[in-house]
């Protein structure tokens, strides 16, 4: 334990949230964990399941905005709109759009790899002696091409993979059938990265994560945040389900549910929904041997525990629309196209919400101004991967330590 022993409430129970309370608890400070679902409901439940410690590239990409208005309009591209939300939407977009450029892509990983750079090892210590460590499964991590020049028009991405000292083989043709047959003639390139890993069932290995917290002392509260409470300029409790919980220090990780919090403690952040779907193949007569992107689909294949989760798509449309029908057929179309004659006993459909901050950069730190305040959101598409780094991140802080990374790419408030 250093420092005082302090009461932390944490409004948010995903990856964030719990990794954040379990992290505290190892400090010795009490923690209460608040989320109006509940742990491992929201999208901790339905991610791609991959730590996938190479996704340091945004979607952001240059060449974006010449490429965007013609996937919108075409039904086989894993980019969609809700069209009716676009006025909404355009103030964030225009932000967002304006960072598809090399600077900003090397910006962004320069930012990231801190953060997701050592997915397995952040998971493994975070899980140690939890119950949850059973999930985690270490892998490769195999992005899959349908031939070398279509691998060769990713090569800014790989470029800026390097220079952060990732390192992978390439497997063409044969080689790349020896490695795993599982895939179809249309896929003749795999890019394999080793040190990676997989989360054989996500929400499964929150909820264990949480329990273990629970059974550590920690208390769970379902209910919605209306606020949190100051006194003089300090955090002094978080008023939720009808009652002030007092507490020393409180941490936003609502992941895409957090801009109205934020903007009442003062932040001002230009984030957006990713709506993200999953379509999952149960008892599938394939299973590949790692997890795979299928880079022309942007879609990922996970193996996972009796079932494939196939998880992707980006579509724009707000917090409150249903969820669309065309994501899901497409995920549909592209497995069989990926894996010819491939057949499963049902199907599960999802579709959650990704946190998406213009610059693709979350927030990560205290928030100024409110001694006791601290944001850990915005982590689009690396949620699980970066989530166990994110709370350890805080717990430091919390506790009045300083993380051996520097927290300014973070800054809460950089957009203030």
């Amino acid at each position: 334990m250093s420092g005082e022993r302090k009461t932390v409430v944490i409004v948010g129970a995903g990856i964030v949230g719990v990794s954040t309370a379990i992290w505290l608890q190892r400090d010795g400070h009490d923690v209460v964990l608040v989320d109006r679902k509940g742990p491992g409901e929201g999208t901790s439940h339905g991610n791609g399941g991959v730590l996938a410690s190479s996704s340091i590239i945004p979607v952001t990409v240059p060449g974006l905005l010449r490429k965007a208005p013609r996937m919108l309009f075409d039904p086989n591209q894993p980019l969609f709109m809700k069209w009716r939300y676009l006025p909404r939407l355009m103030p964030w977009l225009f932000r967002y759009l304006r960072t598809a450029n090399d600077a900003a892509v090397h910006r962004r990983a320069a930012a990231l790899y801190p953060i997701i750079g050592d997915s397995l090892a952040d998971h493994q210590a975070l899980a140690e002696r939890t119950g949850a460590e059973r999930w985690i499964v270490a892998s490769d991590y195999l992005f899959l091409y349908k031939d070398r020049a279509h691998f060769d028009g990713d090569a800014f991405g790989w470029s800026v993979r390097e220079a952060h000292g990732f390192t992978w083989e390439v497997l063409e043709g044969q080689a790349f059938r020896d490695y795993d047959p599982s895939f179809g003639p249309t896929l003749g390139l795999a890019v394999k990265l080793a040190g990676h890993g997989r989360i054989a069932d996500p929400g499964q290995y929150v909820k264990d994560l949480a329990a273990h917290a629970e059974g550590q002392g920690a208390r769970i509260l379902r209910s919605d945040v209306e606020d949190v409470v100051r006194d003089g300029g300090r955090v002094t409790g978080v008023r939720a389900g009808g009652e002030t919980i007092p507490c020393d220090a409180a941490v936003i990780a609502t992941g895409a549910w957090s801009g109205p919090l934020a903007r009442k403690l003062g932040l001002n952040v230009p984030i957006e929904t990713e709506r993200g779907y999953h379509l999952e193949l149960w008892e599938p007569s394939v299973m590949p041997r790692s997890p795979v992107m299928v880079a022309s689909g942007k879609f990922v294949v996970t193996p996972m525990d009796g079932r494939l989760r196939l998880a992707g798509i980006v579509e724009f449309g707000g917090l409150d629309a249903p969820p669309s029908r065309a994501p899901i057929k497409l995920l549909e179309r592209s497995i069989r196209a990926a894996i010819p004659g491939i057949s499963w006993n049902r199907t599960v459909e999802w579709m959650g919400h990704r946190p998406s901050v213009a610059d693709s950069i979350p927030l990560i730190g205290a928030i100024p101004g409110i001694q006791g305040a601290y944001a850990g959101f915005g982590h689009d598409h690396v949620g699980l991967t970066g989530g166990p780094k994110t709370g350890r991140v805080l717990a430091q802080l919390i506790a009045g330590r300083t993380p051996n990374i520097s927290l300014a790419p973070y800054a809460p408030d950089r957009f203030n």
